[in-house]
């Protein structure tokens, strides 16, 4: 910013809040009718002059400007102004938001799709990290060889996961297995629980049969998300967004490379995790997000709050990097203030 004069400051705005609102590059003539006081030529300078700085690029043989990554962090930072989300965005949040009821998986859902449908990007939505005491633990046997592992926790939550079970597996094993997790975890959160029980297992002090305690660390490994695709889960709304945002050959192809990564449900839970630490709304633009470096995208992630002020988990928004910061950024923060108030009164209407 201090490398820049005014002039320089004004051009570059320009051009950045030009190529927000179309998505082309954005040239010195157009310039020269936006009241900028300066000859098409003298702009066209000025662009030179932030093209070397690496604020700007030519994205294709033409006399037009668009910002690079690096420009747009320096907008973001430098120009924008952050306000308070519309009206008609904030009504629109709280009405499907509080219709959802306080159902958890409907009040994430809900939102990784209001997110989606605001902003025309797509919504993501993290499932909460387990912090809940757990009350009871127990193993229902269903049809095929499988079995329902189902864990009951103090604040009223329910989680279910299925696992396939040995051929004749009898039902008492189902038993022993879950009266022997109940005992021990009850009363304690998962991750305090866990470690000890896995202890115990290795050690050979538990007095369980061989496949009880297979059972018993299925059962672990689903609800804390050891086992590929399990545990926490990523709610994904509005794929067909990015591909409806795609122009040209190269930005399909920067879309299929967006959809792989999203396959890679861990590591888009682990970029959401990082605002755990930041305590804030995060904003990662191309390149500075490892996870997408070469899908050209946006991702706006802020975290979202359970009962005493705890952050249990994230959401957010990822989309072409012409997103509307301005809009986007604030709706995004917005969003994960009301589910943190839902999921907080949740919390206090069952714990009375």
């Amino acid at each position: 910013m201090q490398r820049l004069d005014q002039r320089s400051r004004d051009i570059f705005r320009e051009i950045v809040e030009g190529y927000l609102e179309t998505g082309e590059p954005v040239g010195s003539r157009t310039l020269s009718r936006s009241g900028i006081a300066l000859s098409p030529a003298s702009i066209r300078n000025v662009m030179a002059d932030l093209t070397d700085l690496g604020l700007l690029d030519a994205p294709h043989i033409s006399a037009g400007r668009a910002p690079t990554h690096m420009g747009l962090r320096l907008f973001v930072d430098g120009f924008l102004e952050i306000g308070e989300p519309a009206r008609g965005d904030r009504e629109a949040i709280d009405e499907r938001l509080k219709s959802a009821g306080t159902d958890l998986g409907k009040v994430l859902a809900e939102a990784s799709d209001i997110l989606s449908g605001l902003t025309g990007g797509a919504g993501l939505v993290s499932s909460p990290k387990r912090e809940a005491a757990v009350r009871h633990v127990e193993f229902v046997p269903l049809a095929n060889r499988d079995a329902l592992c189902i864990l009951l926790t103090e604040d009223g939550d329910v989680e279910n996961r299925i696992i396939r079970l040995p051929e004749g597996l009898p039902a008492t094993v189902l038993m022993e297995a879950g009266n022997y997790l109940s005992t021990r975890m009850k009363g304690r959160t998962l991750a305090e629980a866990a470690q000890d029980v896995r202890e115990e297992l290795s050690s050979r002090r538990a007095q369980l049969d061989a496949a009880a305690a297979s059972l018993v660390e299925q059962g672990l490994a689903q609800w804390s998300g050891d086992a590929p695709g399990q545990g926490r889960s990523l709610i994904v709304r509005g794929r067909a967004n990015l591909i409806e945002d795609a122009k040209a050959a190269e930005d399909l192809d920067r879309v299929r490379q967006l959809f792989n990564e999203l396959e890679h449900q861990q590591n888009v839970l682990d970029i959401l995790d990082t605002t755990r630490e930041a305590g804030g709304v995060r904003l990662f633009i191309g390149s500075e997000n490892q996870l997408f470096p070469l899908s050209g995208s946006s991702v706006i992630v802020a975290p979202y709050m359970g009962g005493g002020k705890q952050v249990i988990g994230a959401l957010g928004v990822i989309g072409p990097t012409r997103l509307n910061y301005a809009r986007v950024i604030p709706m995004v923060d917005y969003t994960a203030k009301v589910v943190g108030e839902i999921l907080t009164r949740r919390r206090d209407k069952d714990g009375k």
